[in-house]
């Protein structure tokens, strides 16, 4: 009897410091969350008026259906880029999404979409490797040598991708994408709450490799001073296929 009492008292205390664990890292990333949200909302604009010229828009991928059209999230982010584009906004798009399996090409699709709709094959760039936030931010600067841009997405990405971004080498703004009602939003807004925790992680302790490759470079002239950002190449676009040291 009396060790049945001591397995069950023992089973108790584990179950009260499992709970404890589990409050303190929920309120940990709620805290984490918040700061993140707090401190980039001055960066975040809804107008493509209000946003200062800068050389390159980073345009983070969101999902290709099979017969290759593009998901409303991603669409919406394109159309927004390519509206940033126009404007006079930026000169480049960097289009950065997921190519590791055969039959799935986010940048490859992206690139169509913009290349259709007018703006030049020589000022879309893919990004290849792109298969998460921090892989976009990290090699935005690492392979393509960016380092101002301005970050298309959904508004609730935003404070995370201007957070990744800023610890990652890329000073940015972001502009909002949100071009319709998403019916499965409160789920991405839990999803990117959660995101911020492991995006801190990674910026602050893991700080992990993506796959990377060769850097090129090229000058772009923007209002009258130069700066030197990567060369826009397409000879990295299989690396997310053979490269088995990615960080998923």
């Amino acid at each position: 009897m009396s060790c049945a009492k001591g397995s069950r008292g023992r089973m108790r205390r584990l179950l009260k410091v499992g709970l404890a664990a589990v409050l303190v890292g929920a309120g940990t990333a709620a805290a984490i969350w918040g700061w993140v949200q707090w401190r980039y909302a001055p960066q975040i604009f809804s107008d493509v008026s209000a946003v200062r010229e800068r050389p390159v828009a980073i345009v983070f991928g969101a999902g290709v259906q099979p017969s290759g059209r593009l998901s409303p999230m991603l669409q919406d982010r394109m159309d927004t880029a390519i509206e940033l584009y126009r404007a006079g906004k930026v000169r480049k798009l960097l289009v950065s999404g997921d190519n590791r399996f055969a039959h799935y090409d986010e940048p490859g699709r992206m690139y169509d979409y913009a290349v259709a709709r007018g703006v030049p094959a020589r000022d879309v760039a893919r990004d290849y490797a792109g298969r998460r936030t921090y892989d976009t931010c990290y090699r935005a600067a690492a392979i393509f040598g960016v380092q101002s841009a301005v970050l298309v997405t959904q508004r609730f990405h935003l404070p995370r991708a201007l957070f990744t971004c800023a610890n990652t080498g890329v000073t940015a703004v972001g502009l909002t994408a949100d071009r319709r009602i998403y019916w499965s939003n409160p789920y991405y807004q839990l999803r990117d709450a959660l995101a911020t925790w492991r995006a801190w992680l990674d910026v602050k302790i893991l700080r992990p490799l993506p796959v990377l490759g060769p850097r090129e470079e090229m000058g772009l002239e923007v209002r009258g001073w130069r700066l030197e950002i990567g060369g826009w190449s397409s000879n990295i676009q299989h690396q997310g296929e053979h490269n088995a040291a990615a960080y998923t």
